[in-house]
């Protein structure tokens, strides 16, 4: 009996013990299964407060390629050391005078930095049709509107040349691509769009005020296509101020347009020719508004000059044109042209001194003083600060922020007539500001660039007046790391822009200057806006007087945050002004300083733009969004995007995005392995009794 007794308990310890193998086998399959099908999220959350970041910038590691789109790159460079104290000395008097140098530019608009978009993406970056206009690009342009009343921008490019206004296209877009006929090193596409592009711009511009660059198209001079010049004219009116005749015609030979002997020669034939057929045509109203040359830099300014250019086409020409880029990145851009190789991380330094900007407009000083003599002003008419689409890097960070409020104040001062910063699509580094992928836009924000920072300092700095003349002050002996600029107004000095290159995260670099002015007293205080960031090498969340646009996918055309103006108490004849580095400050001192220190500050706190609502419903479900100051301090979201989602959405279909693919894995995970636990344990304890 207990024999058989205890071989039946042993039957059923085995029973038992290969039951429990089995159920445990089970789970680790189903277990198994689960994380194949459930993937777990490998990342941590870190929340923080807005605006600050913990981690000190480094070099992106060259362990993993990023291969998404360059507007979004996360590249980061180092940045250079900080020169120190002898080549850098931080404290300086700088005297500047209260009337106007004889050495100061002509006065300048307003509207001096304009952008340059590419044609074949306006129906990105502007709207889908005359109807449906971009908001985000409403707001960034009502920015600049109310600092200086109005806006220029270019629409061409590459692209013009080989465009055609067509009655309709078939599918009823505004415009289209013909991407299989690409011949350009950059595989620009022929273009076709209709007149509602031209309704587009009209209506751009009852809204906020906007002056537009056309262009005509220069790829068949033997049979001309006028049209743009035609119905630009009769449905923009005084909006359109210029028709680009040719773009970078010095490049034709090059890009397989024309044959290589083309020359300058060549150009002005065919200039003539269009010259001839808009004359000829009874339909173009306006005969005074062609641009030219716009080379590049492969012909010289005066080679074209010297054919008699201007002084042919003078009544015909609104303005004389160059285009220019400091380096280019087109080897990386596009292998297997030829193209010399630039190593961003070599290339970086180059763009911060105030050498960059005077090497670039060294060339053109002639030309600026020839448009001059002959009544005409020499327009900067596509910059940035790499063709090809830029240095992720280099073109996005803050440095490129500095460099173009360099770069437009030394233009300005120097006589050019305007300049134009170039606007591309989703596959470049520079552009001022982006919207987001079309796959991405019902939950992705614009992201907006350094170079759009730096149209708003050089707006405030030249004001709304059309009056102010500017002066490189050659500060600090001329230190490259430390520029300034004078900026008078109606005969009398009203501000000063001071910059400082120098990137160093101790303040030992930050610059101390003792801002006078010889004979006159000083107003009683001043007041200052800076432009700042940690670093030169920082993405994202620059601060203009305090307000920022975020960081990628981060704006929606409007300014963050609370203006601050910075107040600084002045003796009778010095103001101690502090530039962060890297930083720079705008001085605003009275609009008409005069030996009265009675005299007060110019009014400089901008008050909140007009914005603009959307005019079709474009969501149904779910639109309210969270204040991010919630999420952070909250059980959180989704952690993942936390910094590209300002307002963490609740929108439709929003838990199936690729910004927050982890969410209803992770929580599908946790209860299938809760509720499989709980059954094979119920299971087994079943087992166990009956056993």
């Amino acid at each position: 009996m207990l024999g058989a007794i205890y071989q039946r308990g042993t039957r059923r310890s085995a029973r038992r013990h290969q039951l429990g193998l089995d159920l445990h086998c089970s789970f680790i399959c189903l277990t198994l299964f689960i994380f194949q099908t459930f993937p777990c999220s490998k990342a941590i959350t870190v929340y923080y407060q807005n605006g600050e970041n913990p981690f000190l910038p480094s070099p992106t590691s060259k362990g993993i390629a990023y291969t998404g789109l360059a507007a979004y790159d996360p590249t980061t460079l180092i940045p250079p050391s900080p020169p120190g104290p002898s080549a850098v000395p931080t404290s300086f008097a700088l005297q500047v005078a209260n009337s106007v140098p004889v050495a100061a530019s002509m006065p300048q608009s307003g509207s001096f930095f304009g952008f340059s978009i590419e044609m074949s993406v306006v129906n990105q970056v502007l709207g889908k049709n005359a109807s449906v206009i971009q908001v985000p690009f409403l707001n960034l342009m009502a920015n600049l509107k109310q600092r200086i009343g109005e806006v220029r921008i270019r629409v061409g490019g590459n692209t013009q040349d080989t465009a055609t206004l067509v009655s309709t296209i078939a599918d009823g877009q505004m415009l289209e691509k013909d991407t299989e006929n690409s011949s350009n090193p950059t595989q620009t596409p022929p273009l076709i769009y209709t007149s509602e592009l031209l309704y587009m711009l009209s209506n751009i511009s009852s809204l906020v005020g906007i002056r537009w660059f056309l262009g005509i198209p220069f790829n068949d001079s033997s049979n001309w296509r006028l049209e743009i010049a035609e119905q630009g004219q009769a449905i923009l009116g005084d909006y359109l101020i210029g028709l680009q005749g040719g773009n970078e015609p010095d490049l034709y030979a090059a890009h397989q347009h024309r044959p290589a002997n083309y020359s300058y020669y060549d150009y002005f034939g065919e200039f003539a020719s269009l010259v001839a057929a808009m004359d000829a045509n009874q339909n173009i109203i306006r005969q005074d508004l062609l641009i030219g040359p716009s080379i590049q830099n492969i012909w010289t300014p005066e080679q074209v000059w010297d054919t008699g250019f201007v002084d042919a086409f003078s009544p015909n020409l609104a303005y004389l044109s160059v285009e220019r880029y400091p380096t280019d990145n087109c080897a990386a851009k596009y292998p297997g042209f030829n193209f010399t190789l630039n190593d961003p991380q070599a290339t970086f330094p180059t763009f911060l001194t105030h050498q960059s900007s005077t090497n670039l407009v060294s060339s053109y000083l002639n030309s600026t003083a020839y448009a001059l003599s002959k009544g005409k002003q020499l327009v900067m008419f596509e910059t940035n600060t790499a063709s090809c689409g830029g240095f992720p890097g280099i073109s996005d960070v803050f440095g490129a922020a500095l460099w173009g409020v360099d770069y437009a104040l030394q233009m300005a001062a120097v006589n050019f007539g305007g300049a134009l910063f170039h606007v591309g699509g989703q596959n470049v580094s520079y552009n001022p500001f982006t919207p987001p992928p079309t796959n991405q836009s019902t939950y992705h924000q614009w992201t907006v660039g350094p170079i759009y920072y730096s149209a708003l300092v050089v707006a405030e700095a030249l004001g709304p007046t059309n009056a102010s003349q500017v002066l490189d002050l050659r500060a600090n002996n001329e230190n490259q790391f430390t520029p300034a600029y004078g900026i008078w107004e109606n005969g009398y000095l009203a501000r000063v822009v001071l910059i400082n290159f120098v990137s160093d995260g101790t303040g030992a670099s930050d610059l101390n200057v003792d801002l006078s002015i010889p004979n006159v007293a000083m107003p009683t205080q001043v007041q200052v806006k800076y432009l700042e960031a940690h670093s030169v090498s920082q993405k994202g969340d620059i601060a203009w007087a305090n307000q920022t646009f975020g960081a990628f996918f981060d704006s929606d055309g409007r300014p963050k945050g609370t203006e601050a103006i910075q107040t600084i108490t002045c003796s009778d004849y010095s103001c101690p002004i502090r530039i962060p580095a890297p930083g720079a400050a705008l001085v605003f001192l009275s609009s008409s300083m005069s030996s009265s220190s009675d005299s007060q500050p110019d009014p400089v706190s901008v008050t909140a733009p007009m914005t603009f609502s959307t005019t079709v419903v474009t969501k149904l479900h779910n639109t309210a969004t969270v204040d991010p100051g919630v999420v952070a301090t909250s059980n959180g979201h989704s952690g993942q995007q936390f910094s590209q989602e300002p307002l963490l959405s609740s929108s439709w279909g929003s838990a199936k995005s690729a910004g927050y693919k982890n969410i209803v894995p992770e929580a599908a995970f946790t209860s299938v392995v809760f509720w499989v636990s709980f059954l094979w344990s119920a299971r087994f304890a079943m087992e166990i009794i009956t056993l």
